[in-house]
């Protein structure tokens, strides 16, 4: 082979191997559906002397970024406000929305928010077997960050469900949890609200000011056929 065939085989190795990385990336994008209905929250408040209280939601929506080849990833997810309900009760879901908004905007226009921008796992994934992880992530609630504006600390687990368990795409189930999730960091709370100042005394040891947050997500990728399998 003579250097003019032997430089265009190299430069057409070179351009397969460059379209195939791109057809190939490790790079994945998945989405939880916050219409699916099976993927939930709940916060759990339960007060050493008095009750507890227990804020659910199944409208939960997400973006996670995967790098499947380096084992790590990013998210940022989403509840409405007005889809939590506290004890099925509606009157105790209303003070909910109140203290959470400090009655300063519309419930509606309200969203917790978590960006978690590194989760990095210590073990490929197979499936079926749950991965466990630890990282952190940035709660913004109504538009407000906690006031010392550290993060909060996730313990969760990853499981890859068999192909076709979610359609065509590669799937997984996340579960997560936030312990000594401090409420009044946030400003949820009667003291940070107008018009519950009088209340504050009474309500002292009736709702407890930490509680701890789960999360189980359905997590699907939105690639497509160009993933690998």
């Amino acid at each position: 082979m003579n250097k003019r065939a032997l430089r265009n085989t190299l430069a057409a190795a070179a351009t397969v191997t460059a379209l195939s990385q791109v057809a190939w990336a490790d790079t994945n994008t998945f989405g939880v559906d916050p219409e699916a209905g099976n993927n939930t929250f709940s916060a759990v408040f339960d007060a050493a002397l008095g009750e507890r209280i227990m804020a659910v939601s199944s409208t939960v929506g997400c973006t996670i970024t995967a790098d499947e080849g380096k084992l790590e990833g990013t998210a940022q997810c989403s509840v409405p406000l007005t889809s939590i309900t506290v004890d099925s009760d509606d009157t105790k879901t209303e003070h909910f929305q109140q203290w959470a908004t400090n009655k300063k905007s519309d419930p509606q226009t309200c969203t917790f928010d978590l960006e978690v921008p590194n989760v990095q796992l210590p073990s490929s994934l197979e499936e079926k077997k749950a991965v466990s992880f630890s990282t952190e992530g940035t709660f913004t609630i109504c538009g407000r960050q906690r006031d010392s504006r550290q993060p909060e600390k996730i313990q969760g687990t990853v499981i890859l469900l068999p192909a076709g368990s979610l359609g065509n795409g590669k799937a997984y189930r996340i579960r997560a949890k936030i312990e000594g999730f401090d409420r009044e960091l946030y400003g949820i709370s009667p003291k940070s609200t107008a018009g519950w100042l009088a209340r504050v005394q009474q309500l002292a040891n009736v709702v407890a000011t930490e509680g701890t947050i789960d999360v189980n997500i359905f997590a699907v990728s939105l690639n497509g056929t160009a993933e690998k399998q």
